[in-house]
């Protein structure tokens, strides 16, 4: 559950406030600046540099929160505790926290982590089984990198990154720092694709989809429809991505949530999934090229020169 406070928790945040105003060297947040000449946790030769520069990482972000869900404990603790139950809100927290881990200097690693563990520590509850739950429990804690880190590789890949399978082993051992920054121990998480593999098919038994996750995973997929005035929606007109995150769930997790008559891409059979989410990575790169606003972060952007 490392999901990051909300914008309005987090003056100056990591990947928006400072950046968006332009901070230089007279305006440095508590996160530290990030032209400091640290390299990061990971620097320029990280697969991690590649995977989280791509377009569909919100993408991925919605698949690990579809993904996420089907713990119950995770469930119950997003629906106790959490305000921002959108997904969509959710999913900006995910991607935000990726870009700063990834591309930030250390200190501003440490510091976005810093206020994920404080967060965690508030969350605890108890389940309609009575039994106990905390959102810093190392397992919480090993089930959300988990699906972090198989969301990511299994979006951009399928969307057209091209990963060998020595690129996809690294790309996960590296993701090791950044499950020591929410507190777990190396050996708590995989280190390579048969140990990832290996994890979601122990933990498999265990999973559920809860009614509140069936929900809001029917909401996501489900066509926009018009809002109260002409031309506006009561969600995002792009929501249409939302269906292909659905559909990128491995097969297990699609039969979990128990959808009836998905609409759309949310539908859409594995082979013509992969088409799509190729499809809009092209787009999304042809997007950036041309309109300056949505260009890389510039976490992204100057990273280079820390390095």
């Amino acid at each position: 559950m490392s999901e990051p406070p909300a914008p309005s928790d987090r003056p100056g945040r990591p990947g928006a406030g400072p950046h968006e105003a332009g901070g230089t060297s007279a305006q440095r947040t508590p996160e530290g600046d990030d032209r400091d000449g640290d390299g990061g946790l990971f620097g320029p030769d990280s697969v991690t540099w590649r995977v989280h520069a791509e377009p569909l990482l919100p993408v991925a972000g919605l698949r690990a929160l579809l993904l996420m869900a089907l713990h119950p404990v995770t469930a119950v603790a997003f629906e106790e505790h959490w305000s921002h139950r959108d997904l969509w809100e959710r999913m900006t927290r995910l991607t935000e926290y990726a870009a700063v881990t990834a591309y930030g200097s250390t200190t501003q690693a440490m510091f976005a982590a810093s206020r994920v563990r404080a967060g965690h520590a508030r969350v605890h509850g108890t389940l309609p089984t009575g039994i106990s739950y905390s959102a810093d429990d190392p397992q919480l804690l090993a089930w959300v990198h988990s699906c972090l880190i198989a969301s990511f590789l299994e979006v951009t890949t399928r969307g057209g990154l091209a990963l060998s399978g020595a690129e996809q082993d690294g790309y996960i051992a590296e993701q090791v720092k950044a499950a020591m920054l929410v507190g777990l121990e190396p050996d708590e998480v995989p280190h390579d694709r048969a140990r990832l593999q290996d994890y979601f098919r122990v933990i498999k038994p265990v999973l559920e989809c809860l009614p509140a996750a069936r929900r809001a995973a029917a909401e996501l997929v489900a066509t926009p429809r018009p809002g109260p005035a002409p031309g506006t929606h009561t969600r995002p007109g792009w929501a249409g991505i939302g269906g292909l995150a659905f559909a990128a769930l491995p097969p297990w997790g699609r039969r979990l949530y128990a959808l009836p008559d998905l609409p759309g891409a949310a539908g859409l059979p594995d082979a013509a999934t992969t088409v799509g989410l190729r499809a809009l990575r092209t787009s999304l790169r042809e997007a950036q090229g041309m309109v300056p606003p949505l260009r890389q972060e510039r976490h992204l952007r100057i990273a280079p020169e820390r390095s």
